[in-house]
């Protein structure tokens, strides 16, 4: 397809939702660019990009399709029990509220399995920012609720412990343990972010972003954490300049903001 066709409609977009898919890696984005097309029977950029802005219905679609949602509870189990074990302690200080940021927080798994953690090791006193693009997650993610399947990787005292059965197929996360985590809808290429987190977790969520991209969200996140505080980052990123934003690696997925900085 034209490269300029696909300019004109990277242009359109952001016109119409403020979404940067100059900020997106080119090949991974035309490849589900592909896909999205072939659902809504359009043979090009342009053609898309008529159907973005003449249907609302389609634009919503296009919203909630180009976001990255795939999740689990304990996703990397080893890196989650080196968050338990070497990180946290590290982190929680007493008398001193415990801030978190889950972010590109997707349906409330991550957050949720940073609640069980937190609680296990006995506290009470911390606040977990969840935020998301998607508003259809960040909607299934407050109400809690997930299939059987969904909780395989959770040990099953967790499970007794904070779920509750909502029916044959579905168990629904402690709605008293859930009013520590404020969900609410973010882009992390455009909207600002808040101050002094003690740890960030942003896992799997830049791999479509351009390395300028990436760069940018992981500097803007280094002044965010207050000095001292952890990124945890996914098992397929790393941050090759570090340094350069003030963190330095504690261990492999772990970078901590220099308290020297």
């Amino acid at each position: 397809m034209n490269r300029n066709n696909y300019d004109l409609f990277c242009y359109k977009v952001h016109q119409l939702t403020g979404l940067n898919l100059a900020l997106y890696k080119d090949r991974q984005m035309k490849r589900r660019l592909n896909a999205f097309m072939y659902t809504l029977e359009v043979n090009n950029y342009l053609e898309l990009g008529r159907k973005l802005e003449q249907d609302k219905a389609a634009l919503d679609k296009f919203c909630k399709f180009v976001t990255i949602n795939v999740t689990e509870f304990f996703r990397g189990s080893e890196q989650f029990k080196t968050l338990q074990e070497k990180i946290l302690p590290q982190l929680i200080r007493p008398g001193v509220t415990f801030k978190a940021w889950s972010a590109g927080c997707s349906d409330g798994s991550e957050p949720y399995s940073l609640v069980m953690i937190l609680e296990e090791m006995g506290l009470t006193n911390y606040q977990i920012h969840a935020t998301d693009l998607n508003s259809d997650m960040l909607a299934k993610a407050k109400v809690g609720v997930y299939a059987k399947s969904a909780l395989e990787k959770v040990p099953d005292a967790l499970v007794a412990k904070y779920f509750v059965k909502a029916s044959d197929k579905a168990y629904q996360f402690d709605s008293t343990k859930a009013r520590n985590v404020k969900f609410y809808q973010q882009d992390l290429l455009k909207d600002p972010y808040k101050k002094c987190f003690d740890l960030i977790i942003c896992r799997n969520v830049v791999i479509y972003f351009t390395e300028e991209a990436k760069d940018l969200v992981f500097m803007k996140m280094a002044k965010s954490l207050r000095k001292g505080g952890i990124l945890f980052v996914g098992g397929t990123e790393s941050i090759l300049a570090a340094e350069a934003l003030g963190l330095k690696t504690e261990l492999p997925f772990f970078y901590r903001k220099d308290t020297i900085n």
